[in-house]
């Protein structure tokens, strides 16, 4: 009889599930839900809530599908792993029923009160304790929270974040990680324990955070209840959680110092692997607890997010490129232009303030046009160039913090798709890409893996990744790469 992982990954979108054949490590299903967008309330601008259970709803029937679909029951399933969006809050009462919808991590109602509490408690101490300013995540929302709607807080017995509240429907055991905290300033770094001085500063009791669990263990159980309601067994352990960036790179099987995951979508992510505990003085990164990290062996994640990263590539493709045009024709045309584009340059900011820029909004811009010889393809191939070099640029400071980078994974979709991309990135950050077949549901699922210690280490669980292409650098055309990017960097 077969024997599965079920790894969910909650987003804000969608939840999707996997399960995953614990012999062969292939997938066997995949389902999500909803299949059109899961609504986002925004009752004021700049807001972005969640109802919880809707979650759990969504869960369930993504769950339903890939039973269905393999005919797996419920005591093939072996061990549990989440992944989920980050930053999120989730208060709930002593009965552990959500006492307000969830304010999730693209909500900004919280900036002043983050802002605040790094000014007047210095950023010498946040950043060296937190490896943050405390900004727009899980502390300063509950801030928010305690400042407007007191009467609710006074009712608050735990805060969770979303993967947190998902384990409790599962279990009915409210706990949470390290890695969790970090991602939503409540980790201290250097005393390796919650953070009190700014649980103090805002006036939070240390009773609201759950307790802590190692990431990789068996941090509960599949309660009667939640066994019912699912069709899984009792007792069915639930073995890993993380965030979503974390849980990317570690999907990317990325657990080790100077390794980097990257995504290009809508927006783009470069995560990289720091193996000391260090900070970027101006707070242009996030420093997280990545989901191998321990006080012996230190393993920060060092996130970098590019707002106008694959929506400049679509404005393009809108705009400048010849109508009907498809994203593949589009990278035929760019490849008969030079490295370099003959001269034109892209600043790709024009999606909102970038964090990389010290929170400037300093917009998108195209320079050294030649009328006489420049056409859309240059433009087109200026644009990606553009994003790789705001790759390269924070890159840097990943670098300035002590991280070697050699190399690069990523999954085979969009940016990545594009050979010149790849190619530019590789050859202007001197580092190969490995290009692999990975899905962040899998990636819960293979964690649980090694949570339930199936899997003897992470080359084991993920030895069955699927490597599709490896690019490596240009080192004779490197120096055209080098000059473009100067110049790129010469027009911030």
């Amino acid at each position: 009889m077969k024997q599965y992982l079920l790894g969910f990954d909650v987003g804000s979108s969608s939840v999707k599930a996997s399960l995953v054949d614990m012999e062969s490590g292939q997938c066997a299903a995949s389902a999500f839900y909803p299949e059109s967008e899961a609504p986002i309330k925004a009752v004021k601008a700049g807001w972005a809530e969640q109802n919880p259970e809707d979650w759990w709803q969504y869960l369930k029937l993504s769950l339903r599908k890939i039973m269905a679909e393999t005919g797996a029951t419920g005591e093939q399933v072996k061990a549990i792993g989440i992944s989920y969006q980050m930053h999120g809050l989730v208060c709930v009462d002593k009965d552990l029923k959500p006492l307000r919808d969830a304010i999730i991590w693209c909500d900004s109602r919280a900036v002043p009160y983050g802002d605040r509490a790094f000014n007047e408690l210095g950023s010498e101490l946040c950043l060296s304790h937190l490896l943050n300013s405390p900004g727009n995540f899980t502390a300063s929302k509950l801030a928010w929270v305690k400042e407007n709607e007191p009467e609710l807080f006074e009712k608050i017995h735990k805060i969770m974040l979303p993967g947190d509240f998902i384990a409790l429907k599962l279990s009915g055991v409210c706990n949470t990680t390290a890695s969790g905290l970090s991602e939503g300033m409540l980790w201290d770094f250097k005393e390796n324990r919650p953070a009190k001085f700014l649980m103090d500063y805002f006036g939070f009791p240390e009773s609201v955070l759950p307790e802590v669990v190692p990431t990789f263990s068996v941090q509960s159980q599949v309660s009667r209840v939640a066994a019912e309601e699912l069709g899984l067994q009792e007792g069915t352990p639930i073995c890993y959680r993380a965030g979503d960036q974390p849980n990317n790179a570690l999907s990317l099987n990325v657990f080790n110092p100077g390794e980097i995951a990257a995504t290009a979508g809508t927006s783009g992510v470069v995560y990289g692997v720091l193996g000391n505990v260090n900070y970027d003085p101006k707070s242009r990164v996030n420093t997280f607890a990545h989901v191998n990290h321990t006080a012996e062996a230190n393993r920060l994640g060092v996130l970098l997010c590019i707002n106008g990263t694959g929506i400049l590539n679509a404005w393009m493709r809108r705009t400048v490129a010849p109508e009907g045009i498809s994203y593949a024709e589009m990278n035929e045309m760019m490849a008969a232009v030079p490295i370099g584009s003959e001269g034109v340059s892209v600043i790709p900011f024009g999606n909102g303030a970038e964090r990389v820029l010290e929170n400037r909004e300093v917009g998108a811009s195209i320079h050294g046009i030649n009328f006489n010889k420049h056409t859309k393809a240059h433009l087109m191939r200026a644009a990606q160039e553009g994003i790789v070099f705001s790759f390269c640029y924070g890159m840097e400071i990943m670098r300035q913090m002590g991280m070697q980078i050699q190399k690069i994974h990523a999954g085979k979709a969009n940016m990545f798709l594009s050979d010149i991309f790849r190619q530019t990135l590789a050859s202007t950050s001197d580092a190969t890409i490995e290009l692999l077949e990975t899905d962040g549901s899998v990636g819960a699922a293979k964690g649980a893996g090694m949570g339930c210690g199936f899997y003897k280490d992470h080359d084991e669980a993920f030895a069955s990744l699927k490597r599709l292409a490896v690019i490596e650098p240009d080192l004779a055309r490197r120096d055209e790469y080098l000059a473009a990017y100067e110049r790129w960097k010469s027009l911030l």
